[in-house]
């Protein structure tokens, strides 16, 4: 996926950012793929063949928690997340990004900070006793699938600031 041309990033370590969260998206992108061939299986298993495996149901869920967990930032990258735009969509782009770098500090890093913390303990103590399911013949991977939660926060939270410095670059170069 390639950068849209209105994202103009201004330093090479907020460009890192946004190289790593495109890279992590084509990563997504072939992970979807996956859990759709995946689900085909499963119907056609249960359905044609009347056999199931929870391990195979789990890889869905588990694949489809990575795919939007991981696809956040991006989504946050490419200006894709959905948007109340009655009043936005009229405002100049300097306009514009006063409002974005204003949700992104108040919302978007207080939110991703708190995610972080709050969750860190929780995804520890999975860790520490490398939770699996529950479910007779499910994955042993749940302390993996809960370390999504803290991942999320952390690669939008370097969206947000790799957002912060394409907003101050509009404040210093765009359209009133």
């Amino acid at each position: 996926m390639s950068t849209p041309s209105n994202v103009n990033t201004p330093s090479p370590a907020y460009r890192g950012i946004d190289k790593v969260n495109a890279a992590l998206c084509r990563w997504v992108s072939i992970g979807t793929l996956i859990m759709v061939l995946l689900t085909f299986l499963i119907v056609v298993f249960r359905y044609g063949f009347q056999m199931g495996w929870i391990a195979l149901q789990e890889s869905v869920m588990y694949l489809h928690a990575l795919v939007f967990m991981v696809g956040i930032a991006h989504t946050l990258r490419v200006d894709g997340h959905v948007r109340v735009d009655v009043m936005y969509r009229k405002m100049s782009p300097r306009k514009q990004a006063w409002v974005n770098l204003t949700g992104t500090l108040i919302f978007l890093i207080p939110v991703c900070v708190t995610v972080i913390v709050i969750s860190f303990p929780y995804v520890a103590k999975s860790w520490e006793l490398l939770e699996s399911s529950q479910e007779a013949g499910g994955l042993p991977l749940v302390f993996l699938l809960k370390s999504l939660i803290p991942l999320f926060a952390c690669l939008t939270l370097l969206q947000g600031f790799s957002d912060i410095a394409r907003y101050i670059e509009q404040f210093k170069g765009g359209a009133r």
